[in-house]
């Protein structure tokens, strides 16, 4: 084995980028503290073609050197917008026909390995504040919850890895060439 040189990555231009299909996932990003944890959604969000992120709440926006260090010029590539209430945006994807899921510990929450995506459907992310979670007002008005299966004593990841976690299971459960 040898280690792929960037030249060898067959990296997208920013302009490619923005002309590619895209996953059909959109993120919501709800009061989150970590600018650390926005970027790297941000990152992960570009690596798996991600349609948009919504910032909402008390989560910051880009520019920023602090996005900027985890996200390293994703916030470039990936669309976002800022909406102050969560609500409002839950709202508005739904009356698009988005399914939206919350990404929480809930009563009869589906767990992230029984989820089966619609492969010609749209869905919305919600991820919560670091401590807090997804409110309980933004649960209400989901399509449902999911949740990923721990077994250890914290039953808490961090937001940038539960992004990670759902994203990446969903990408491939979407896969088209499946």
């Amino acid at each position: 084995m040898r280690k792929l040189e960037n030249s060898e990555l067959e990296r997208k231009s920013v302009s490619d980028f923005k002309l590619a299909t895209k996953t059909p996932i959109s993120i919501i990003l709800d009061d989150i503290r970590s600018l650390h944890n926005i970027g790297s959604v941000f990152r992960t969000s570009d690596a798996f073609l991600i349609e948009k992120i919504y910032l909402c709440g008390i989560t910051a926006v880009p520019p920023n050197k602090e996005i900027h260090k985890t996200a390293l010029g994703a916030t470039d590539t990936v669309a976002w917008e800022y909406n102050k209430n969560v609500l409002d945006v839950i709202e508005n994807l739904k009356s698009n026909k988005t399914k939206v899921y919350a990404i929480e510990q809930v009563e009869n929450a589906t767990f992230l390995d029984n989820f089966q995506p619609t492969k010609d459907a749209k869905y919305a992310l919600v991820f919560g504040n670091e401590v807090y979670g997804v409110s309980q007002e933004a649960i209400k008005i989901c399509d449902g919850c999911i949740e990923i299966p721990q077994l250890g004593t914290k039953h808490s990841l961090n937001i940038s890895v539960s992004a990670g976690i759902v994203v990446w299971d969903l990408f491939q459960k979407l896969d088209p060439k499946k």
